[in-house]
Order: structure tokens, then sequence, then C-alpha cells
């Protein structure tokens, strides 16, 4: 698949040719980043800090919070890569720290190996230091260490002339159970469709900055389709992961989601469909994701109005459930209040919803001590019940703080999902009044 790449210098997005000479200035950062993670991880290289002029963290850090970011450039230290885990970067990407010991620390999985190779031999120290050593030495000393390696053709990054592509299938085969990604020179759809079927994804700059390569093209460029009309099915979820409903998509949809950031899909009987272009409920693109056999895709977006089905639900499948559900009937009691309604009081009244938070955590916390062990290692059938039943009544009134917050439970679990990347965990301090627990570390 495709991985768009913004390079940054003075916080800035840039593009050099054979990490030179700067062709190209694209401004502000942002909503690139923005568009780009609509179609998955975008690379991002500080080249400042990778040639000890200086750093772009702040820009970087932003950048995380806006799409899944795997972060390179100057990180050459085990404590560098964590702590750029720590602000949020999905993956991180080391070339000169890239030896067994700073891999050894770092979770695997979240690491890429760039092995940037001019003519063969590895180079580190932003392109400028020769090594010696070949790709493939440099794949054999970190075998199972990295979930991922990054190589980088030096010679043709920012020409635009193609890659050595009889190079890929021993490069793949030597990476093993690593994820291959390719830079350098790759400049067409079907390029990136050959590199896939290689088993490589295809990291792109300057086609896409220069306009060469559209990004819906790069995206579709993989897909596969059975289908005489060529369009493929589409599952479209919203923005905590529930299935909405099927919808078939084509290249021009693709193409049109991407570039107005919408849910927009393809009618097999009208043309291009611009989801509540007429009924009001329309969607806001987060990203859109191809299966594993690259035959399908599913959509990811925050839905507007009644919700996804033409029969005002909000899925084709029927209403709302559970959390969802009471989301949307707190939403409702806040934008039509209801006279003897508790959701309509709490909302109006701060003091007594925060009275309620706190007296409803607290029945909780002692429905929890209440629970006794046994050999499952579950409570009694009646202690484990209240604690569903006191959980829940925490859930709604939770639920209620967020609207009144302006806030929704998406928030929280994008939140969540950011404190998962982190690796370094925070410690836990005992509630006031607890004592000792054994006088061991536990």
């Amino acid at each position: 698949m495709i991985i768009p790449s913004i390079d940054l210098m003075d916080g800035q997005a840039v593009q050099l040719v054979q990490g030179r000479r700067k062709v190209l200035e694209a401004g502000d950062p942002r909503p690139i980043a923005e568009r780009f993670g609509r179609v998955g991880e975008v690379a991002v290289v500080d080249l400042d800090a990778a040639l000890g002029r200086g750093s772009n963290t702040a820009v970087i850090e932003e950048l995380c919070r806006l799409a899944p970011c795997r972060v390179g450039g100057g990180i050459r230290d085990r404590d560098t890569a964590l702590e750029w885990l720590n602000r949020g970067a999905v993956k991180v990407v080391l070339g000169t720290a890239a030896v067994p010991e700073v891999l050894e620390g770092l979770p695997r999985d979240r690491v890429v190996a760039a092995l940037d190779a001019w003519e063969g031999e590895v180079v580190v120290k932003g392109w400028t230091e020769r090594t010696g050593r070949t790709v493939y030495d440099g794949m054999r000393e970190l075998r199972g260490l990295a979930g991922g390696f990054l190589v980088t053709f030096v010679e043709g990054e920012g020409r635009e002339g193609g890659f050595p592509r009889d190079q890929i299938a021993p490069l793949a085969e030597a990476a093993e159970t690593a994820r291959l990604t390719v830079a350098g020179g790759i400049t067409t759809a079907e390029e990136i469709g050959w590199l896939d079927a290689a088993g490589a994804d295809a990291q792109v700059g300057m086609a896409l900055y220069r306009g060469h390569l559209g990004l819906a093209e790069a995206f579709t460029a993989p897909l596969k389709c059975e289908r005489d009309d060529g369009l493929w099915p589409t599952v479209v979820a919203d923005d905590r992961g529930a299935a909405l409903g099927l919808v078939w998509s084509g290249p021009e949809s693709v193409r049109a989601a991407i570039d107005e950031g919408r849910g927009i899909y393809q009618s097999r009987s009208r043309g291009l469909w611009r989801k509540g272009e007429s009924s009001g409920a329309s969607q806001v693109l987060l990203r859109i994701e191809a299966d594993c056999d690259r035959d399908s895709l599913r959509f990811t977006v925050v839905q507007a109005g009644e919700g996804f089905c033409h029969r005002d639900e909000w899925t084709c499948f029927g209403p709302a459930r559970g959390l969802r559900a009471l989301e949307r009937t707190v939403a409702d009691r806040g934008a039509n209040p209801v006279s003897g309604s508790l959701t309509s009081r709490l909302l109006g009244d701060e003091a007594l919803l925060r009275g309620k938070l706190i007296e409803e955590a607290g029945e909780l916390g002692e429905a929890v001590g209440a629970v006794g062990e046994r050999a499952g290692g579950r409570g009694e059938p009646a202690s484990a019940n209240r604690v569903v039943e006191e959980a829940a009544d925490v859930m709604y009134f939770l639920a209620v703080a967020l609207e009144r917050a302006g806030v929704d439970l998406a928030d929280v679990e994008r939140e969540l999902d950011r404190r998962s990347l982190v690796v370094s965990r925070r410690a836990v301090s005992e509630p006031k009044g607890a004592g000792a627990s054994g006088g061991g570390r536990g």
C-alpha cells in the first residue's frame, strides 16, 4: 500500500533530491498530514534533526494527533525513540541508531529499521556517511528486532525515475516476517500495485507533491475486483467502529472522498453519491482501509443527522445500541430539554451532575470491593451483577458529563488509543488511607 511522506525543514513540508538539494516547498504540513492520513500511516521525516541542524519536534507532535505517523529523522538513541513512541508516533524509524543494542530495548512491532542504500551500500547520518555494509548485511544483523524495514534507493530519491525491480523479491525474502517498505524513485500507480503484489509498501513523496501521482490512484492501485462494473464492496463504519451499512466504491468515488474528506460512494444507478447532500445526514471521512485480500474497503466516518439509513435509523441493520444509543439520547435531551427529565436537569445543573458522578463512582467502588473470588477468577453472580448495574449508572452520568462539555465517547476512545501508544507507563499511587500491600514489590 501507499505510505505518503512528509519531509520537514524549518517547520515546513519540503522535498529534496537525493537528500541534498531542495527542489520543492509544500508549506504547512498540517493539512497535508490530515489528507494523507485518510489512507493510512504517514511517514514524517525530520530532515533538520537528521542533518544536525535543529528539530521540528513541536510540529511533529501536532501531526501525530492529525494522522497515524511513523516518525524518523535524527533518532539516534533508545531514549529519543521511546520519547517519540510516548508522544504518539505509531512507529519510529531508525537509521543510524538501527543497531541491536538500541533496538533490543524497543517494542519490535513499533520499530522500522531504515536501511538507506547508495548503489547497494548502506549510508547513515542523513545519507552523508558510507558504512561499507550492504542492505542484506543490515537485515541479517537486525533480524527479529524490527517489525519493518525501510529500504531507500538514495540514488533515485526525488528523481521519479523508478526503482530496481529485480531487487525487491530478494529484499522481501530477506525481511522475513518484517514488513518491507521501499522508497526512492516511485512515481506511478502501477509501481505501487506491483510492489504490493511483491509484498512491499511504497513510501512516496515527490510524485505526490508534484501531482504526477494522485493519492487516490496510489491507494487503489493494489485493489482487486472481479466485478464487471469495477466496483468494490464498501463497509461504512462510524467513528466508534460500528457498521452502518454496505455500499459500493469505484476509482472516481474514492478520489472524491479523499479529496473532499467526505463520505462519497458510487451508486450503481445514479453515479457519484455524496452521502447527506439532500438529507443532511452527511459524513466526515476519517480514513479508508483496504481489507487483507485487497478486494473490499472500509470507510470510517463521523456520521451526522439521524443516521446512515434512509429510514432515519443510525444503521441499515437497525437503531443504535448500547453506549451509542445512550449518547444519542443524552444529546437529544440537550437539544430538546424535557420537563421532569433527569438528563435535562443534570445538563443544566453542574453541581448536581458533579455530586452524582462522585456518588455513583463511590458505589461502583463498593460493589467491586464486595465481589468474592471463586475458582474461575470471577465474582459470585449476585455481586458481579451489582458491579454491572453500578457501572451502567456511572456510564450514564459520564455520558451526561461529556455532552455538557461538548465532547463525545469517540473523543474518549481516541484518547485511550493515544495512551495505548505510550511505552513508559505511569506509576499508580495508592488511594489516600490505603495501607501497604504485604511489603513486597508486587
